[in-house]
Order: structure tokens, then C-alpha cells, then sequence
């Protein structure tokens, strides 16, 4: 089973005990321990790894909302910048003043931990006024499947 599809089954077993209404936060870290926890033993049953660059741990999805102003897009750029993350993808658009981008970016060089991007992005969202997300692309992928 590939890594992507076992963080799958794990959320939805971790949604269906909780609830849709789970702290998204939560649900992720629980996803992540139960993960570590039992990867080491159906990892090496043979099953082929996971494709790094389509879904893998090493990037994460930023996704940004709110009115739009200037700095969004230099702020979180310089957050990602600090941390030694690459960009891979960007798109964003302003719909009638509604200002949406989502961020794919490589934190394989990163040198923070994921947890601690969330909370800078998160700090960074409050000053200028907008949602910041930020989650690792492969539990993105696996939660986004329900």
C-alpha cells in the first residue's frame, strides 16, 4: 500500500472516530503519530514507495484568503524564503477585491519544522488581515479525498 493511501485510511479512521467537525490540527498530528508508528512495519512489506514530488512530506500547500492589499503575496513568499523553502508552484487571483493564492513549495531544505511555518504563517495572517493555511501535501492530498 502506498504511503499516501495508508495517511488516507488512517484519516478517515481518525475523522470517523472524531467527527467532520475535528480539529483539523489535531486530526493531522494524530494522523502523523498513528503514521510514524506503524510505517516501519508495513513500509518494508515490500510495497513501493510513495513519489516524492507528487504528494510527499517534503512539500507543503499554502493556501491564502482574505481582502486583498499589498504585501500579501511579498509576505508569505518571505516566510517561505526565511525558512530555505523553494516555491514549486503559485497561483493566485482577485476576484471583486477577494484576494485567493495557493502555494506549493519544497521543504525538503527547510529549516524549520512544519508545525513551526504553521505558526509564522499563521502570526503573518493575523497582521495582515487574511487566512493563511499551511499542510504537508501528502496529508492535503489524503484528507482532501474524503
Amino acid at each position: 500500500m502506498a504511503n499516501e493511501e495508508l495517511i488516507y485510511r488512517i484519516t478517515r479512521a481518525v475523522y470517523g472516530r472524531l467527527g467532520a467537525k475535528a480539529d483539523e490540527r489535531t486530526v493531522e498530528a494524530l494522523v502523523m503519530d498513528v503514521y510514524r508508528a506503524i510505517e516501519p512495519v508495513v513500509g518494508g512489506g515490500g510495497a513501493a514507495p510513495a513519489a516524492p514530488p507528487e504528494g510527499g512530506a517534503d512539500r507543503i500547500i499554502v493556501s491564502v484568503f482574505g481582502v486583498d492589499h499589498p504585501g500579501i503575496v511579498a509576505a508569505v513568499s518571505q516566510i517561505l524564503a526565511e525558512a530555505r523553502c523553494s516555491i514549486v508552484d503559485i497561483n493566485q487571483t482577485v476576484v471583486q477585491g477577494k484576494f485567493a493564492m495557493v502555494i506549493v513549495a519544497d521543504i525538503s531544505r527547510a529549516e524549520e519544522s512544519v508545525t513551526a511555518l504553521k505558526e509564522r504563517f499563521r502570526g503573518e495572517g493575523e497582521r495582515l488581515g487574511v487566512r493563511i493555511y499551511a499542510q504537508r501535501e501528502d496529508l492535503f492530498n489524503a484528507m482532501h479525498r474524503i
